[in-house]
């Protein structure tokens, strides 16, 4: 059985967390509506926010307020969601658990401050299979305080098209798309902000899976440099930069010196796709100085763990059966179940055991909150908000549910979530 927005709000008790009156705000309007966009050699006809795919880059200081009117102008309804961002429940832009969907011509506003630093995006999530697809995404770039030094600041959106046989957005969403790896398409590109920079210039590269289903395999060449955080959370040290996976939702950010024409490759396939270039054109002396660590951004503190869940992915192609009601399930149930998997006090850490027991690859993506990721070994290692669990696999994630709401838990795989892989979390 599914919950009206109205039953769950009443189950939480979720309220809006109120925006502080002081400090910056930063005032965007998006308008989604059709638009014709260039994607990759294409001009296709998509969906896009303000005209544009990607949408416009929204970009403000760490612990500063976003206001941000969306006015719909598709046929269908739609919602914006904040990936990444630990905002207040009511403005996190999810069908039935936070809002109803914003009907065409209709106006919504979503209020909410910028704790953490970082690399985070927004995009449609009401038929977001759909929506996300054609183009319904775009940055949230969240700068530090002090930010680090770099030269240029550039953001690289991965993005996967299907084409039919005529050369255009292929609209015929088919069983298969459901049931396997996704909705993969022969259009690989990356979209990035600028397309020059000069020798010696020390860049911050920000990548942002938007695609659907796609999982990445990025190599970056023409850099000498490091990886310096996940999912907008910076790592204590930098590491070495080598090929990033990156699954549907993830980012990476990357500072490096670069060394010639920059390049960003996929390399997942028997073939190595250039998906986007950036140009160098002049030169200026390189840093002597080494790459440092960002700055952190506050972490919840980790208590006793007060609840444990086993998170079972079942369906798709090859999979076993289950008693869920659509092709995927997650604990033998398909879509939202009435009851969450966890219901939490405010505070609370907890552990979910992730089970991967289907065929193909799954990115798990927690709303409101970000979360550890546990070694084979037991040891906490990335903090993110999105953990690809590949086919066969099991991972243990922990958490401290300090965000109060009902919160999506789902497979960012958007094709998988639309056909059965979701669920929620209660945090009273």
């Amino acid at each position: 059985m599914k919950l009206s927005r109205r039953q769950v709000l009443l189950a939480t008790g979720a309220t809006v967390l109120p925006v502080s009156l002081f400090g910056a705000t930063t005032q965007v309007t998006l308008q989604p509506r059709p638009t014709v966009a260039k994607i990759g050699q294409h001009r296709l006809e998509m969906l896009g926010f303000n005209g544009s795919v990607p949408g416009p880059e929204i970009r403000l200081r760490q612990n500063e307020k976003l206001n941000v009117q969306v006015e719909n102008g598709l046929d269908d309804g739609t919602l914006v969601h904040w990936h990444g961002i630990r905002l207040p429940n009511a403005m996190d832009g999810v069908n039935v658990l936070t809002q109803d969907p914003i009907a065409p011509g209709d106006v919504f506003n979503y209020r909410f401050s910028v704790p953490d630093a970082g690399t985070y995006w927004y995009h449609s999530h009401y038929l977001s299979y759909d929506q996300v697809s054609r183009g319904l995404f775009g940055p949230l770039i969240v700068e530090e305080s002090v930010p680090p030094d770099v030269d240029r600041d550039i953001t690289v959106m991965l993005f996967n098209v299907l084409l039919d046989v005529s050369g255009n957005f292929d609209d015929e969403f088919r069983p298969e798309h459901f049931a396997t790896a996704g909705r993969l398409g022969g259009v690989v590109t990356a979209f990035v902000s600028e397309n020059e920079v000069l020798l010696g210039d020390r860049v911050r590269l920000r990548l942002i899976n938007p695609s659907l289903d796609r999982v990445y395999s990025v190599s970056i060449s023409g850099v000498s440099g490091f990886l310096v955080a996940y999912d907008g959370m910076p790592f204590a040290r930098p590491e070495p930069l080598s090929t990033l996976v990156l699954a549907p939702g993830q980012r990476a950010d990357v500072i490096a010196d670069v060394t010639h024409k920059i390049a960003i490759l996929e390399t997942s396939g028997a073939l190595v796709i250039e998906m986007a270039q950036i140009a160098v054109s002049g030169q200026r002396k390189k840093r002597s100085r080494a790459i440092p660590a960002l700055p952190a951004n506050a972490h919840p503190r980790l208590g006793a763990i007060k609840h444990k869940a086993k998170l079972v992915m079942q369906g798709g192609g090859g999979g076993k059966s289950h008693s869920g009601t659509a092709t995927w399930a997650f604990n033998n149930q398909s879509g939202l179940p009435s009851k969450p998997l966890i219901s939490a006090s405010k505070g609370d850490t907890v552990q979910i055991k992730l089970v991967n027991d289907t065929s193909f690859a799954h990115g798990i993506h927690m709303h409101g909150h970000h979360f550890w990721e546990v070694s084979e070994q037991g040891e906490r290692t990335y903090f993110r908000d999105t953990t690809l669990v590949e086919a066969g696999d099991t991972r243990d994630i922990i958490c401290v549910l300090d965000n109060p709401g009902a919160w999506l838990l789902h497979c960012h795989m958007l094709s998988h979530q639309a056909d059965g892989m979701a669920t929620w979390l209660r945090v009273r």
